[in-house]
């Protein structure tokens, strides 16, 4: 089994596919006489088509929408195995997925088995949001107005329901990952906009459904990346170096930790004035943190 099915409010369900690691994405769908709205797909062949087999577990209705929260592959390699269904995201996501192309084995990561998965981006856009129904259900699709995690993160608020899809500008029990968006945006995002949304359910994109009290440890890992860059940045440190030299403290039982460095890749660039989500040498950073890994490939088990 490759993740299991939530129902978190009537006709509401989150996909959580443990243990949340590299590329082991949550997902989520809506399900109506009308049809299902799912949240992502995944990012190997044989984990979307078990994601479509849960789906089909709950409803025999098809899937006539799928929205992205984002581009990274772990959300969006599955997109092309969504026959029929009208692919939804932010305009910026749909370049971001062109650019990148179909999954690779690169040597960053231990090797995946993807599977056979053409590029398939959303061939609807939208620049603020859209307004979906699953039914009589209203779901506000949201850009969030600033890169946090990535370029171009959406998130899907069910109002009536007080439950948040929120892709990953949240994990829970991971460390969040932001070398391609913005340290400072992400915080911004997180008092600004997810918070007072005030939802009391929350599919985060890595790790169990949880509550509100997410958004806090998020917030405070971020703020932790900020003054360790900071402070190595001052005593002339690379960002690799200061990763070494860092103490985690509680943060380190969360998985993947080697994430600190890109992290702190990017809250340099911050320190820097460099631009939210401004490019930045990305293949450089990558192999900063397997280099903080003891010279091995990141380890993931999609």
């Amino acid at each position: 089994m490759y993740g299991r099915t939530v129902e978190v409010s009537e006709g509401v369900y989150a996909y959580i596919q443990p243990d949340g690691s590299w590329f082991l994405n949550n997902t989520g769908f809506l399900a109506s006489r009308s049809g299902v709205i799912s949240v992502d797909a995944t990012s190997t062949e044989r984990r979307t088509r078990a994601y479509l087999d849960a789906i089909a577990a709950v409803t025999p209705q098809p899937v006539r929408t799928l929205v992205n929260t984002h581009h990274h592959g772990d959300h969006t390699f599955g997109n092309c195995l969504f026959s029929g269904a009208t692919i939804v995201a932010h305009e910026r996501c749909r370049e971001e997925i062109l650019a990148f192309g179909p999954p690779v084995n690169s040597g960053i990561w231990s090797e995946v088995e993807w599977g056979q998965l053409p590029v398939a981006p959303p061939f609807l856009t939208y620049r603020a949001g859209v307004t979906l129904w699953s039914g009589d259900l209203r779901c506000d699709v949201r850009y969030v107005g600033t890169p946090a995690h990535t370029t171009n993160d959406s998130v899907i608020h069910i109002p009536e329901r007080s439950v948040l899809f929120a892709g990953d500008l949240l994990f829970n029990g991971g460390t969040p990952f932001l070398l391609l968006g913005s340290i400072a945006g992400a915080i911004e995002v997180l008092e600004q906009v997810i918070r007072p949304l005030g939802a009391t359910t929350i599919v985060p994109g890595h790790g169990p459904v949880c509550g509100p009290e997410v958004i806090e440890d998020m917030l405070g890992y971020l703020r932790f990346v900020q003054d360790l860059a900071r402070g190595a940045r001052a005593g002339g440190l690379s960002a690799l170096d200061a990763a070494r030299q860092a103490d985690l403290g509680g943060y380190a039982a969360w998985t993947d930790a080697e994430r600190i460095v890109g992290n702190l890749h990017r809250a340099y660039l911050e320190l820097d004035g460099g631009e939210r989500g401004a490019p930045l040498d990305v293949a450089g950073a990558l192999r900063d943190m397997v280099a903080y890994n003891g010279g091995r490939p990141l380890t993931c088990h999609a």
